[in-house]
């Protein structure tokens, strides 16, 4: 008999992009963890970040039973992807299979992420700094993607990989954020509303990679990616639509 043609299709930039916006473009997740004692799956929901190198991020409370899971079992899964009307199953979503590693509190990976989590979630401010709460970095290590009908997709740790290229643009993230605020006050918001079809706000930048920059207002969250990765401010300005005519 004939093989049977596979459901999986070859991973392209399309499917990394897709993957890449489900993945960042997502305030929270459901994270499956092993519980220590009794060795079996245990599935719990997060706020999620990001860090510049494509990792997730979360923060969680020492109390909470993931926490514990993570501690004693690195391994862990993400689930992304909001379901709208109609079958749930119709839409997009991504399942990614990840190491967690903890952040120390004193180190300088911890003041960037407090830094880039912050302006993603602003409510967090009130318990951030808690003794208990600490950072766990979850670096993907294989994903599976369901992009819609027909649309299956394996990805790989490389897949998720966003380098960070020499200089000080991303060094000195929230001076580039604040200097695009203050050059273009209308900018985030006419990306989201008009590119994304997201409703009327006040839409700030709240992060961005050589990949793409995330978008915020109140409880919503807008990833937009380049055409192309960035390298310069200057080339963060021509990826920005209608900016461009403003780059020095």
């Amino acid at each position: 008999m004939p093989d049977k043609p596979s459901v999986i299709r070859e991973t392209d930039n399309d499917a990394r992009r897709q993957a890449r916006i489900l993945l960042r473009g997502a305030r929270f997740a459901a994270i499956g963890v092993i519980d220590p004692e009794t060795r079996s799956p245990s599935v719990s929901r997060v706020l999620l970040g990001s860090d510049i190198d494509g990792a997730a991020v979360i923060l969680v409370s020492g109390l909470s039973a993931h926490t514990k899971a993570l501690s004693a079992d690195p391994r862990a899964s993400l689930l992304t992807g909001e379901p709208g009307k109609g079958d749930p199953l119709a839409y997009a979503r991504l399942s990614v299979q990840c190491l967690a590693e903890a952040v120390e509190h004193d180190s300088e990976s911890h003041m960037r992420l407090r830094t880039r989590f912050l302006a993603r979630h602003p409510k967090a401010a009130l318990y951030i700094d808690f003794p208990d709460f600490r950072f766990f970095r979850l670096t993907p290590r294989s994903a599976s993607l369901n992009g819609g009908f027909g649309r299956a997709y394996n990805l790989s740790e490389d897949d998720f990989i966003i380098c960070k290229p020499n200089g000080d643009l991303f060094d000195n993230e929230q001076k580039t954020l604040l200097d695009l605020g203050e050059r273009f006050p209308n900018l985030a918001s006419q990306i989201a509303t008009e590119r994304h079809k997201a409703p009327s706000g006040k839409w700030t930048f709240c992060g961005f990679d050589s990949h793409g920059i995330d978008i915020v207002y109140k409880d919503l969250l807008v990833r937009h990616e380049f055409a192309v990765p960035v390298e310069t401010q200057e080339q963060l300005f021509l990826e920005l639509p209608n900016s461009a005519y403003a780059v020095p």
